[in-house]
Order: C-alpha cells, then sequence, then structure tokens
C-alpha cells in the first residue's frame, strides 16, 4: 500500500491455503553495487494505485493502464531507498504494484530500472517460504520486506483475516 502517504508498517496475517513468501529490501539493497545505492539515494519514486489493485473482489481483471495512464498519474512520492526508522537500515522502497516511474522521469525511462530492481528483489537468498498450517500467525514489517502470496493452491479457496498497523512516512536513506 505505497501508494499511502504513510504505508502500513506492519501486516499480521491469518490464512488457510498456499504459501506466502517474503524478500527481505535491506538484503537487496546491500546486495547493489556502491554505483547503483548512490543512484537510487538520490532518486524518488511515484507510487499510485494506477491499476486499482485491491479495491473490488470482480471476476474480471481491470484492462492494463497504457503509458500515458502512468505518465499522468498522480501518486505519492518516496524516496527509492529508505532509512528503516527503528535499526537505521538502508532499505529499498519500490515494488511492482505501486512503483510506477521514478520522480521526474517517464515510464519508459524508469521501466529498465524497475525491472531490474524487481528481479533483484526476488533472488531466493533475500527470500524465505512459508507454509501455512492451522493456527499460524504471521507479522511482519512492511518498511524492510516484499510479501507475495504464492498462487500453489490451484483452486482451492484462500481465507486470509488481515490486520495493518498504522505507519509513518518513510525515512529517505541519506536523512
Amino acid at each position: 500500500m505505497t501508494f499511502l502517504t504513510a504505508p502500513p508498517m506492519a501486516t499480521m496475517l491469518v490464512a488457510r491455503g498456499g504459501d506466502t513468501l517474503w524478500s527481505s529490501m535491506a538484503l537487496a539493497c546491500d546486495a547493489l553495487s556502491e554505483g547503483l545505492k548512490h543512484t537510487l539515494d538520490n532518486l524518488c519514486a511515484v507510487h499510485a494505485n494506477v491499476r486499482k489493485l485491491g479495491l473490488g473482489y470482480e471476476n474480471t481483471a481491470p484492462p492494463e493502464p497504457s503509458v500515458d495512464d502512468y505518465n499522468n498519474a498522480e501518486g505519492t512520492l518516496h524516496p527509492a531507498v529508505i532509512r528503516h526508522p527503528e535499526t537505521g537500515r538502508k532499505c529499498l522502497c519500490i515494488n511492482g504494484d505501486y512503483t510506477i516511474r521514478f520522480e521526474r522521469w517517464t515510464r519508459q525511462e524508469s521501466l529498465g530500472l524497475l525491472q531490474f530492481l524487481l528481479q533483484h528483489g526476488q533472488r531466493p537468498e533475500f527470500g524465505v517460504r512459508f507454509h501455512w498450517r492451522p493456527g499460524s500467525v504471521a507479522f511482519w514489517d512492511n518498511r524492510q520486506v516484499w510479501h507475495l502470496a504464492v498462487n500453489d493452491d490451484r483452486g482451492m479457496p484462500r481465507v486470509m483475516n488481515r490486520t495493518v498497523l498504522k505507519g509513518t512516512e518513510p525515512l529517505p536513506a541519506n536523512a
């Protein structure tokens, strides 16, 4: 929910069915080259709910937005790299759902770097896979991890109960 000015700081989830993945954006940030870290420290990204994810449960997917939709969307600006408020650790602050471009860049100019960062963030060494069992509860810090539900329970219902904790505006890494 990074399209919000103050995204939720944490999520608690109880689920039945499927697995869940998390990927550490702190580890992903640490593994970047010094040159790319320096570049990202000085970039802000536009986060917008252009595809209207999570706003309804219709059986049809909304149409993919056009390039103009991405270029013209007004969204929330967050630093591309943030500093975790408690640990001080740098974390990537981009994601495939809501990060649509970099500030003052077009969507087309942003795509190469965004795609690289999204693929980089999915490297297995940054992640953990969790298999839900009866009574399991997951609690994670949204400021430093990506969350992904795995579609490995084809045709089976997934039941989820989620609570999010109020967050604050992300801190720039170079602050």
